[in-house]
């Protein structure tokens, strides 16, 4: 865990200390055994919502933790170094209560947030197809009015939580007009005609489900629309600002533990007299290892201080997002070579944090997709 840091309270260190007390006797204990099996932990994200961390950068009107997103992610950051699957999935839940929350009408939020936010529901985010990743607007899941309702057909790649969650934020077109022509929904998952493909087969991130949505003649109240007909797109976009600073957070934590580990075997390890920590070759890639995960904090910090401050923060979010998930791909395989032999086996976690930190680099946007956006800034 990182040596220092700067909070702006005790009410915030009292919050850390709890999360990382939740994670030492909670997380940690299960986490090998169930990324090794390949099991959800949906027990755990009860838990976490029972003791106020799933509802944090939300209102206390609706149940939330009214933190600034500053110490949302601290905590976020914890809980990924715990373990990696839950940190994702909390950011993931996170951004499937943004729209309703942002967009949706008094009535909407009195009626669902509330149990969204306890965490006796566990929500998922229905954005991409298979053709349709980065290019969002491509998408073909259809909605159409049917009187009262809406009726969806289609389906949701790369569902985190696909099959696992209590609702659905979905994505779909309600017309043929383009960018303009995707609409928001929230989706319960009892809903007739909601199935599920059989889980994704990963290389890393095993104990989170992800999993195709298909929707099959969905039929769900018109009052479930969130915000505008043709303004789902701009609420998916403005969600993945946020989206992209959890991600940036779990990657930090993971590329902390995986320092953390290699630290503590270079400590212990001899050859030729001395600690392996002690020769110059192998403590500059420690301290190369410890630059990267500080730079990736201050950089989502810095992002998240642009957020709480009301400023937009597009570009700040995909810098955080591109330097948090590529360091962290560099800092677990050094974490790897550090061990040395011993890395490339499942003795040590640090070869699977290097699997999970390998999608941090493509989901919520690839990082070439981060680079795109951050280079159109600069073209402005």
């Amino acid at each position: 865990m990182p040596a220092t840091r700067l909070l702006p309270g005790s009410e915030a260190e009292d919050l850390l200390k709890l999360t990382r007390e939740l994670c030492e006797k909670e997380l940690l204990p299960r986490a090998a055994r169930a990324e090794r099996e390949e099991s959800f932990p949906r027990e755990v994200f009860t838990l976490l919502g029972r003791a106020g961390l799933l509802s944090l950068p939300y209102p206390e009107e609706f149940g939330g933790g009214g933190q600034p997103y500053e110490i949302y992610l601290q905590v976020l950051e914890e809980i990924g170094s715990a373990w990696a699957s839950v940190g994702v999935g909390v950011s993931v839940h996170a951004l499937s209560c943004f729209p309703l929350f942002a967009f949706g009408t008094d009535a909407q939020r009195r009626r669902w947030l509330p149990g969204m936010l306890s965490g006796e529901q566990l929500g998922a985010y229905c954005l991409s197809e298979a053709h349709a990743g980065s290019d969002p607007a491509a998408m073909r899941a259809r909605a159409v009015r049917d009187g009262d309702s809406y009726v969806l057909n289609g389906a949701k790649a790369w569902t985190t939580h696909g099959g696992r969650a209590d609702f659905y934020t979905v994505m779909a077109r309600t017309s043929d007009d383009g960018s303009r022509g995707i609409s928001c929904f929230y989706v319960p998952a009892d809903t007739p005609g909601l199935e599920f493909d059989k889980p994704e087969e990963k290389m890393g991130l095993t104990g989170s489900t992800t999993a195709t949505v298909r929707l099959e003649n969905v039929r769900i109240p018109a009052d479930h629309l969130i915000g505008a007909e043709g303004q789902g797109l701009a609420i998916a976009l403005a969600g993945l600002d946020a989206g992209r600073l959890g991600i940036a957070a779990v990657a930090t934590g993971l590329a902390q533990s995986a320092l953390d580990h290699a630290v503590a075997y270079a400590k212990e390890r001899e050859a030729f007299g001395k600690a392996i920590i002690d020769h110059q070759g192998l403590g500059f890639l420690l301290a190369d290892m410890a630059v990267a995960v500080d730079t990736a904090r201050a950089a989502y910090l810095s992002a998240a201080r642009f957020k709480d401050a009301g400023r937009p923060y597009g570009r700040e979010a995909s810098v955080a997002k591109l330097v948090a998930t590529d360091n962290a791909m560099k800092v677990t395989t050094d974490a790897v070579q550090v061990l040395g032999g011993a890395g490339y086996t499942r003795d040590f976690p640090v070869e699977r944090f290097m699997r999970e930190a390998k999608v941090m680099q493509i989901f919520e946007g690839t990082n070439q997709i981060q680079r795109l956006v951050i280079s159109r800034h600069l073209a402005r």
